[in-house]
Order: structure tokens, then C-alpha cells, then sequence
């Protein structure tokens, strides 16, 4: 077994860090590992230009998962953090761990808890876990008789990954319709539309919660708000997510308490009772229902943009937890925060989540990072000319943080304003219910 851990822990911290992933979530946990004490050299694997400010680039063939631990194993990795949820749904984590290489990240086995949805569903169900009714197809023709039969409002999902756009909240039977020919016939997701579920239609306020794990100890982060739908008073398209807030007082202390007895630990011991112990970070999507909390969905990654929101208040060292998740260790830690709160706004392409144009070149990055309370994280850009273009959907993210959520929100949407490129759009209602609220 290769030495890869060029370092002790808790005496002598000298630690190379791999962050995997190009995205504004990969952004952020390269922010943060990058102030850690721990963290000697920071390596981005493949990284954007903005994660480039502040980690090395590592030259990785990024389809090849067996490349990411060659590099690990080349340049004496101590720690790997996974992103994306299609690395481990890849099974990288179960690679990195073959070879003795400390990573932080569920198994490919763990992780179908988001990478099928029929799974999770069925998971729930066995363990008596709250969350909507739901029934699986895997033919359009019985899928079409169960939408006859049952009616609208009911949502439809795509059971595979599907880049968070793969479910349909419809409120009517024609628009439910529709969405299952996109899936199911036309294909839009291709195989991660082959199987589909219908869940009843739950009424209520969503709210996201992070917890670390290492397989027994949980650690709740400050639950946030994600805005799923394009437009401004959540109209319009789903997305991968146009902003979020933390932390969001949709859920309160005691119902927290709730959500980590009925939901959380019960999801943690049960995949370990059936071999899967989970290790990392889980996220639980929730419907805060008149009949109480319900789990709309799990995901077995940071939330993103929930993350952009959560981890610039998070005082504890971020490398420590992730290794104390991946080494069974995490019951000897507490999270601190800081006080106040962080509002981060997504500026999306043109078009999106549809059809938009690559390669718009981006004003105003450097005057937006200066802008007092701002962080500036990139999440599809790329490097032309030596100026920075778009390259994604999803182009930038931009988070405030203040004393409060007012605060915040104004701090990011000042900064926001000072960024453009062709055919740039944000939501500007970002935190809105929790406005209200205050």
C-alpha cells in the first residue's frame, strides 16, 4: 500500500489537498481549504479560472476517474475533496480507497442515495423515513395510465442524474404530460430519464440541510434556501439552482432537532445496516409540510449553491472536518459560525437552462471583488485571449456576506451589478421569503 499522507495529524500539519470539480461549488471549498492551517498546497483538478487564482492546476484527464488517483498518488495527496456528484457516482471514492488514498466522499454504493431516485424512494420507505408517496415506470404507456388515474398536481422525476434539472412539479395533467414525452420519449435526459417516478405533491416551504458525517457522527451545517426556478417568484424553468441564503429560518432550532432524529440519523444508520456506510457530506432536500418536515430528495455532495451560501460562515476548519469525516473521527468536533448571514446570486447565460451561448467575454470581475462583503466565485467560465469567457449555464456566483440578510443580499447584488457580459441574467428576489419573514 503506497504512503500518501505526508503528514500527522493533529502534530504536524504539512498537507497537499486536492479539490476535484470545475464548478462555483469547487470554488468555495478551494476558498476555504485554501485558508486552512492544515493546507500546505492546494491542487484543482481540472479547476476554472477563478480556483486557478488560488490552487494549482492539475494536468488530469478528467474522464479517466483512475487518472485522479494516479495523480494523487504521484504528487502525495494527503486529502481529496469530491464536487461533483458524477465522480462518485463513478465510484472514485471506492478507486481512491483501494489504493489507501484518503478522500472525502461517499462510495459509489452510498451515493446512490441521489443517483437513483427509485432507490432513495424505496430506501425511505424501509426505513420508515418521512417523505411523499411516490410510484416507479420504466414504460411511457403505464406511466401514462398511473397519470390518468391519479392527476395533477403531482411531480415527476428522472430517477438518474440529471444536472438538478430532472424534476417537474406540475400542476396540471396537460403540463405533466408534456414532461413525461420530454423524459421518457424524447429523451432529454437521456438514461437518466429510462426510469421515472411520480411523487405526490407536497405543500409547503422548501429548505436544504448539509450534514457532515463519517458514518455514525452527524454535524447539521446552518440549513439554507435554494431557488430552483429561473425567474424571479420562482417562476419558470427548473434549474440547477440561481441562488440561496443561509441560514434560513424556515427551519427552526427545534425542528432541526426533529429533522436530525426522524430523517437524518435514521438515513445514516440505515445505509450502513445494508452496507453502504456513508461517509461525507449529505444533503437532505426538504418540504417543510403542515404535517412536518419531509425529505424531497437526498443528494451525497455539497448543495450547490447552498454551499456558496453555507461555508463562508463556517468558522471550523474545513480541512479538519474533512478529514475527520474520512478517518471516522468527526464525534470529537463542533462547528462554530460566524455571526450574521451570506446571500449568494448566480449570474446564468442567456437562454439558460436552455440553449445559450459559450465564449461571451466577462467585465467587471476585478471591480465585483473588490466590492466590500463580495465573494466572487466562478462556476462556468474558462480562459480566452487572457481575458475570461463564458463557458456554462451557470457563469458566476456571487455571495454577500453581513450582519443580516438585508445586509447580505444588498452586498451581493451590489457587486452583481458591476459584472456584465451579452445576455447576462440573475433573479433579483433572492432571499425574498426570508425578507419576509423579517
Amino acid at each position: 500500500m503506497p504512503l500518501v499522507v505526508n503528514f500527522v495529524f493533529r502534530e504536524v500539519v504539512v498537507l497537499k489537498v486536492m479539490v476535484i470539480g470545475s464548478g462555483g461549488r469547487e470554488h468555495i471549498l478551494a476558498w476555504k481549504l485554501a485558508r486552512s492551517p492544515l493546507v500546505d498546497k492546494l491542487y484543482a483538478a481540472p479547476g476554472n479560472p477563478g480556483i486557478w487564482e488560488i490552487a494549482a492546476r492539475a494536468r488530469i484527464d478528467v474522464d479517466n476517474p483512475r487518472a485522479f488517483a494516479d495523480f494523487a498518488e504521484a504528487e502525495r495527496i494527503g486529502l481529496t475533496v469530491v464536487g461533483p456528484e458524477n465522480y462518485l457516482a463513478q465510484g472514485l471514492v471506492d478507486i481512491f480507497q483501494d489504493r489507501g488514498l484518503r478522500i472525502f466522499g461517499p462510495t459509489m454504493a452510498a451515493a446512490e442515495i441521489e443517483t437513483d431516485k427509485s432507490f432513495a424512494k424505496e430506501f425511505m420507505a424501509r426505513h420508515a423515513i418521512p417523505t411523499a408517496g411516490f410510484a416507479a415506470f420504466d414504460d411511457l404507456e403505464p406511466a401514462r395510465a398511473y397519470l390518468a388515474e391519479h392527476g395533477a398536481p403531482i411531480v415527476i422525476k428522472a430517477c438518474g442524474l440529471a444536472a438538478g434539472k430532472g424534476v417537474f412539479v406540475c400542476l396540471d395533467t396537460a403540463e405533466a404530460e408534456h414532461a413525461l414525452t420530454e423524459i421518457m420519449a424524447h429523451r432529454i435526459f437521456g438514461a437518466a430519464g429510462d426510469r421515472i417516478i411520480f411523487e405526490a405533491y407536497l405543500e409547503g416551504e422548501e429548505a436544504s440541510l448539509l450534514v457532515l458525517t463519517d458514518g455514525d457522527a452527524a454535524l447539521p451545517l446552518l440549513v439554507s434556501q435554494d431557488h430552483k426556478r429561473i425567474g424571479d417568484g420562482d417562476r419558470g424553468a427548473n434549474t440547477g439552482g440561481m441562488g440561496a441564503y443561509a441560514p434560513a429560518s424556515v427551519l427552526a432550532p427545534g425542528e432541526l432537532d426533529k429533522v436530525m432524529s426522524m430523517i437524518v440519523r435514521p438515513t445514516i444508520a440505515g445505509l450502513a445496516a445494508e452496507g453502504r456506510p456513508y461517509r461525507g457530506v449529505l444533503y437532505v432536500g426538504l418540504m417543510m409540510t403542515a404535517a412536518g418536515p419531509k425529505v424531497i430528495e437526498y443528494n451525497c455532495r455539497f448543495g450547490d449553491p447552498e454551499a456558496q451560501a453555507v461555508l463562508p460562515l463556517l468558522i471550523t476548519d474545513l480541512a479538519s472536518l474533512c478529514l475527520a469525516c474520512s478517518e471516522g473521527d468527526l464525534g470529537s468536533h463542533q462547528l462554530t459560525w460566524l455571526p450574521g448571514s451570506a446571500v449568494c446570486v448566480v449570474i446564468a447565460s442567456g437562454g439558460y437552462p436552455g440553449n445559450y451561448t459559450k465564449g461571451l467575454p466577462i467585465e467587471g470581475l476585478d471591480t465585483a471583488a473588490a466590492s466590500p462583503g463580495a465573494i466572487v466565485l466562478h462556476a462556468g467560465t474558462a480562459l480566452r485571449d487572457g481575458g475570461v469567457v463564458t463557458n456554462g449555464g451557470r457563469v458566476l456566483n456571487i455571495v454577500g456576506v453581513g450582519d443580516d440578510v438585508a445586509t447580505s443580499r444588498r452586498l451581493a447584488y451590489q457587486a452583481v451589478e458591476r459584472i456584465g457580459f451579452p445576455g447576462m441574467h440573475y433573479r433579483k428576489d433572492i432571499a425574498w421569503r426570508e425578507m419576509e419573514r423579517t
